[in-house]
C-alpha cells in the first residue's frame, strides 16, 4: 500500500444483508465509502454489489486477495472459498489507530470466525480453494450453513418459570323468573233497572156529555202504548293496577388469588478454578449475557454457547486479587494471554467484546 499507516481489516459474513449493513453503519462511523468494499459471490442470490465497491478487479476475487494480502498464502484461497460457498466479505482500509474500533463493529455486525468455518468446510472434503470450482447456489448455500449449525448444537438445560395469570369468568349463581297468568273470581255488583207498564183503565162518563165527533166518529180506531225496560249490560276492560319491573344491579368485590409458581434454578460449578476467581452470579447475570449476546452476536449465526466461555471468563477475572482495582486497558493483554492458552482453538479478536462485557458485568465500570 502506498500508506504504510493503513492497513486493511477483513469480516467475512454468512448473509449478504448483514455484511451490507456492517457497511453502511461503518460508513456512518465516518468510515469514507472508497476505503469499504463487499464482495460477494452473485451466483448465490447476493442481489448485486454495495455501492461501496468499485468495478470488479482483473483476477476476479482470487486475484482481489491475492493483491490484498500481497502473497499465494492460504489466507487467499480460505476467503475465497468461503466466497464461493455464498458468504460475503467487507473488507475495509484504514489507519492503525482505528483498527481496533473498526474490528470491533464488524465482530458486532456478526462478522463470523474464517478459521471456524474453515475447520467445517474440511469435514466435507476442502483441502484447498479451487478456482474451477462451481459457485454455491442459494440453496446449496443455506443447506449447508443449516447444516453447520445443527451440527453445533450443544444439549442445554431450560431454565423454566411459572408466572400467575389471574383472569375472570361468569358463572351463573341464581336468578328471578317473573311470569303471569290468568285467574278467574266471582264478582257481584248492583244494579237498579226500570220497568214501564201499560195500564189501561176505563171511567165512567157523569152527565150527558154529547159526542162531538162529527159525520165520521164511529169509525175503527186503535192505539199503540209501547212497555219499554231497562235490563242490565255486562261489559268489562282491562286496566292496569300496577307493574313488575325486572332489572340488575352490579357491584364489585375484590378477591385475593394467593397459589404457588414454580421455577428452576441452574447452577454451574467449575472444577480447577484459580483461588480467589469470581463465580457466576444469580441466573440475571446469565439473562444479562444472552440478552448482549443477541444484541451483538446473533446474526453471526454463532450459537450463545459460543460465547458463553467468554462471558464467564472475564466475570470470573474480574474478582481475581490480581487485577484489584485495576482498569480494562490495564489487564487486556494478561487476559488474551490467559484466555488463549486455555482456549486455543478460539479467536481473541472475536470473543473480546465478550469477555470485556463480563469484567465490566462485575467492575460496573461499563
Amino acid at each position: 500500500m502506498s500508506d504504510s499507516n493503513e492497513k486493511t481489516v477483513v469480516g467475512v459474513f454468512e448473509d449478504y444483508s448483514a455484511a451490507e449493513r456492517a457497511a453502511r453503519s461503518l460508513n456512518e462511523a465516518g468510515v469514507p465509502r472508497e476505503s469499504i468494499q463487499v464482495k460477494s459471490n452473485l451466483m448465490t442470490g447476493a442481489a448485486g454489489r454495495t455501492g461501496y465497491a468499485g468495478e470488479p478487479e482483473e483476477g476476479g476475487i482470487t486475484g482481489f486477495f491475492r493483491r490484498m494480502f500481497g502473497a499465494e498464502g492460504s489466507e487467499v484461497g480460505h476467503y475465497s472459498e468461503a466466497v464461493r460457498r455464498g458468504n460475503s466479505v467487507v473488507t475495509v482500509t484504514t489507519t492503525r489507530d482505528q483498527i481496533e474500533r473498526v474490528v470491533e463493529m464488524l465482530n458486532s455486525a456478526g462478522a463470523v470466525d474464517i478459521d471456524r468455518h474453515v475447520e467445517r468446510y474440511r469435514q466435507t472434503g476442502y483441502e484447498q480453494y479451487d478456482p474451477s470450482a462451481p459457485p454455491y447456489s442459494h440453496e446449496e448455500a443455506v443447506r449447508e450453513r443449516e447444516q453447520f449449525r445443527a451440527n453445533e448444537t450443544g444439549k442445554s438445560i431450560p431454565v423454566l418459570e411459572e408466572q400467575l395469570e389471574v383472569g375472570k369468568r361468569v358463572i351463573r349463581r341464581g336468578g328471578v323468573r317473573v311470569y303471569s297468568r290468568v285467574v278467574e273470581q266471582p264478582v257481584t255488583e248492583n244494579v237498579e233497572l226500570r220497568e214501564e207498564h201499560v195500564r189501561v183503565d176505563r171511567r165512567p162518563v157523569k152527565g150527558d156529555r154529547p159526542a162531538d165527533g162529527g159525520p165520521d166518529q164511529f169509525r175503527e180506531q186503535s192505539i199503540e202504548v209501547d212497555e219499554m225496560a231497562e235490563v242490565p249490560v255486562v261489559q268489562k276492560r282491562a286496566r292496569v293496577r300496577e307493574e313488575v319491573v325486572v332489572g340488575k344491579e352490579t357491584s364489585k368485590r375484590t378477591e385475593q388469588v394467593s397459589d404457588k409458581v414454580r421455577r428452576t434454578e441452574v447452577e454451574v460449578e467449575r472444577q480447577g478454578e484459580k483461588a480467589g476467581a469470581r463465580e457466576m452470579g444469580a441466573e440475571s447475570d446469565v439473562a444479562d449475557f444472552r440478552n448482549d449476546w443477541q444484541r451483538r452476536y446473533a446474526n453471526s449465526g454463532e450459537p450463545y454457547d459460543t460465547y458463553a466461555p467468554a462471558y464467564e471468563y472475564g466475570y470470573r477475572a474480574a474478582g481475581d486479587p490480581r487485577y484489584n482495582g485495576k482498569s480494562w486497558s490495564d489487564v487486556e493483554e494478561d487476559l488474551r494471554t490467559d484466555y488463549l492458552r486455555n482456549n486455543p482453538n478460539s479467536a481473541w479478536d472475536r470473543t473480546k467484546g465478550a469477555v470485556r462485557y463480563g469484567w465490566e458485568r462485575v467492575t460496573g465500570k461499563r
